[in-house]
């Protein structure tokens, strides 16, 4: 695809996905559960496509890729689909952390991540579900290390990291059925996507930087 008709196709599936996010979070905030099923579907393949013409890398593609098989499974209200779901998540994080490199990261930021792991795995732990109790500590383990090393790819990046982190420490709190903000799901889904979409640009911003440096050296 040539650069124009790409830039073209660009702003009309990130205004695609921009009108999918209004639809899906509206829906949340109304109450109206079928608006959101038909909405949630279809937000990762609409900031797939936007990425893709944007040179995206395939690490990044199969993230979101993976997100959207989470999104869906967690569509239906049941223990296998959550675990599931969290299965999908995880491997799209595998694919992130991939991505983001070797690149440094602040040692204190590390610990700051670790700390919050710790004590919120601590506090969490005796009001999951004994047969999550493992499986959730084990993502959150990935999960933190995803959010963490997300900052190697800029300030974008590793605030969608951290947003990701928010977002499922809420889905968390909802399973041991700790109290919760009102709407709950629309806060979840709100800091979800904005996740996703500063992880996304933020790839794409740091592989446009790093192309231009090859062309100059």
């Amino acid at each position: 695809m040539r650069p124009a008709a790409a830039g073209r196709a660009g702003r009309v599936l990130l205004a695609g996905f921009a009108a999918a996010t209004a639809a899906d979070l509206a829906s949340l905030l109304a109450g109206w559960h079928l608006g959101h099923v038909l909405a949630k579907p279809l937000l990762m393949p609409l900031l797939v496509a936007y990425v893709i013409t944007r040179g995206a890398p395939r690490l990044l593609v199969a993230a979101l890729l993976f997100g959207w098989g989470g999104d869906l499974a967690l569509l239906f209200d049941a223990e296998p689909a959550f675990l599931v779901g969290m299965g999908s998540f995880a491997a799209g994080h595998v694919c992130y952390l991939a991505l983001f490199g070797r690149a440094r990261t602040s040692p204190a930021l590390g610990g700051a991540y670790a700390l919050a792991l710790v004590g919120t795995v601590a506090l969490l732990w005796p009001d999951l579900p004994a047969g999550l109790r493992v499986p959730v500590a084990g993502y959150s383990l990935l999960l933190t290390a995803m959010a963490y090393r997300s900052s190697a790819l800029g300030r974008a990046a590793g605030a969608g990291g951290a947003l990701f982190l928010l977002s499922d420490t809420l889905i968390a709190t909802g399973v041991a059925e700790w109290p919760q903000l009102p709407r709950p799901d629309f806060w979840i889904m709100a800091t979800y996507l904005a996740a996703q979409y500063l992880l996304a640009t933020g790839a794409i911003t740091r592989g446009q930087a790093y192309g231009r440096e090859v062309i100059q050296d």
